[in-house]
């Protein structure tokens, strides 16, 4: 009898009955103990040290000993100058990076002063229709010293071209430039259905985007493989790990087929973790995802350059983890969360704030976010270990059970055809559905506990201050647009769309041609609607 079975036969037996409580997320039911006999046979060699191949341990081998996380929180509301006052506010207390909330219209390819956009302009994110607005959000913000961060997908080569010309005009070059846009198409598919054209079209433009980068922006990360959407859309944690490291397989593998070298561009992909409520998952699964980007990159590609093997990465802490009702609570969950992320070695972290399903966030709460990184960073001395979770035997095993069952997926998706396939079937769409009607009927039948929502409720709700959107925003900004459209030189601008339109037919890479088009004051809708003509517009299959 092994030495685990004799503990749970100790006096200690009580331990294996208690009944397991499970997390808000985690279907993982975790024994009561782990010892050296839950690791692989090989465990000492896949955990490894910091910095070196499997990279379990982190991508660098000094980790936060030699330079913290930067800590990059999520803003965007309003007009440009509203954000841009966020972004000099949030700077001022000593956020290092920017990350770029776009409202609706601006994240579905939509000008401000089009019928779909009434209602939604700069509600949930910065109103972005031209060059002009790019221009107001970034003034003043030295484009070659921040890096900055994009959310935005199916527009996304439009923004990006709109952010190369303000730095252009602003005198700094494109290689000096650096910052993400995240730009998952797969996903958008899979969980956040914003998309304009089909799913291999989409693909396409993703890749002139790694191609152009790898050429022109060699410090800007062209797509940020995304599994926090994944997640928000109610995968388990396994699948948010299989299904983002499969659509990092699809983008890889659609960049070697149009010639590149994959150590060309792989060491400029980046991903994107959701971090939710249970902790030890939450670090066994950042530690799993490097283990096996690193594994894929190597011995299923071929890589050669170490930093190709290197899954960096940024994480948010979870927004669907955050509640209305007693929305103080949501501090004490988004800090457990950031801890998470820290303890498995994010090198870029949003913390969200505690009243965000509310409304957008207030200057206070953004900075109460913030500041429980800085605690965490100066205060909790977790920064002074390298990976102080390593060897914990409970980490390692979860580390081992997550992995494999991560690929368990990706061997089914690789039978099916790969993720474009997959995606077309509804595989995936299919599999988070079931994970998300599951937990839901947990939550409804007391299984899994949300403090303050199906336990320790209250019966009267403190109101909190939330931030308020000025109707007349709207206008302002439909005013500017059609200004806009009124004034320009209208034969350049007519020269540059037609070269958009030309380049999705020839298969020429639209980077340059999207470029031309910003500088003529081509809008987000217009060069949008280039790619609604030439490529289809996509309408969801309803695979559920």
């Amino acid at each position: 009898m092994g030495t685990k079975n004799k503990w749970l036969d100790s006096t200690y037996k009580q331990a294996s009955e208690r009944p397991v409580r499970f997390s808000t997320v985690s279907d993982m039911e975790l024994d009561p103990l782990y010892t050296s006999a839950d690791l692989d046979a090989d465990a000492e060699e896949r955990i490894g040290y910091p910095g070196e191949y499997p990279y379990t341990r982190g991508v660098y081998g000094s980790m936060y000993r030699g330079r913290l996380w930067t800590m990059r929180q999520f803003a965007g509301f309003g007009l440009a100058e509203d954000t841009n006052r966020r972004f000099h506010f949030l700077l001022s207390q000593g956020q290092d990076g920017l990350s770029t909330a776009f409202d609706m219209p601006t994240l579905m390819g939509y000008d401000a002063d089009h019928e779909r956009a009434v209602g939604e302009v700069g509600r949930e994110g910065v109103s972005v229709s031209s060059i002009h607005d790019m221009m107001r959000l970034f003034d003043k913000i030295p484009l070659d010293k921040v890096t900055t961060s994009m959310t935005v997908n199916c527009s996304a080569s439009i923004l990006l071209a709109m952010y190369l010309v303000v730095a252009e005009k602003n005198g700094v070059p494109r290689e000096k430039i650096g910052g993400t846009i995240q730009n998952d198409m797969l996903k958008e598919y899979i969980a956040q259905k914003e998309w304009i054209c089909p799913p291999r079209p989409a693909l396409r433009i993703v890749t002139d985007m790694i191609e152009f980068c790898a050429r022109e922006a060699p410090r800007w990360h062209a797509v940020s493989i995304s599994g926090y959407h994944i997640r928000e859309a109610g995968s388990t944690a396994v699948q948010e790990l299989a299904f983002t490291i499969a659509d990092g397989i699809c983008y890889v593998e659609e960049a070697v087929k149009r010639g590149l070298d994959v150590d060309d561009f792989a060491p400029r992909l980046s991903f994107f973790w959701n971090i939710h409520n249970d902790f030890l998952e939450e670090v066994a699964k950042l530690r799993a995802a490097r283990r096996m980007w690193a594994t894929i990159m190597k011995e299923r590609f071929g890589a050669k350059n170490p930093r190709s093997l290197m899954l960096r990465t940024h994480a948010q802490t979870a927004g669907a983890s955050l509640t209305a009702q007693q929305p103080l609570n949501n501090v004490v969950r988004v800090a457990i969360q950031a801890l998470a992320g820290v303890m498995g070695g994010v090198q870029s972290l949003h913390t969200n704030s505690m009243d965000e399903t509310l409304a957008l966030p207030t200057e206070q709460a953004v900075m109460v976010a913030l500041r429980t990184q800085q605690i965490i960073a100066e205060e909790t001395g977790v920064t002074n270990t390298i990976d102080p979770m390593g060897g914990s035997y409970a980490v390692e095993a979860l580390t081992d059970r997550m992995e494999h069952e991560a690929f368990d997926y990706i061997r089914r998706i690789d039978e099916i055809g790969g993720m474009i396939k997959a995606v077309e079937t509804g595989y995936p769409q299919r599999e988070i559905a079931e994970a998300a009607f599951h937990y839901q009927r947990q939550l409804e039948k007391d299984v899994k506990v949300v403090v303050g929502v199906n336990k320790y409720s209250v019966p009267e709700e403190i109101p909190i201050d939330t931030l308020r959107i000025d109707p007349a925003i709207e206008e302002k900004q439909v005013q500017r647009v059609r200004k806009l459209k009124r004034d320009r030189d209208s034969a350049a601008h007519k020269n540059a769309l037609a070269r958009v339109a030309a380049a999705c037919r020839s298969g020429e890479n639209l980077m340059e041609p999207i470029c031309d088009a910003v500088r003529a004051e081509a809008t987000v809708g217009e060069i949008s609607d280039i790619f609604r003509t030439e490529f289809g517009v996509y309408t969801d299959p309803g695979w559920l």
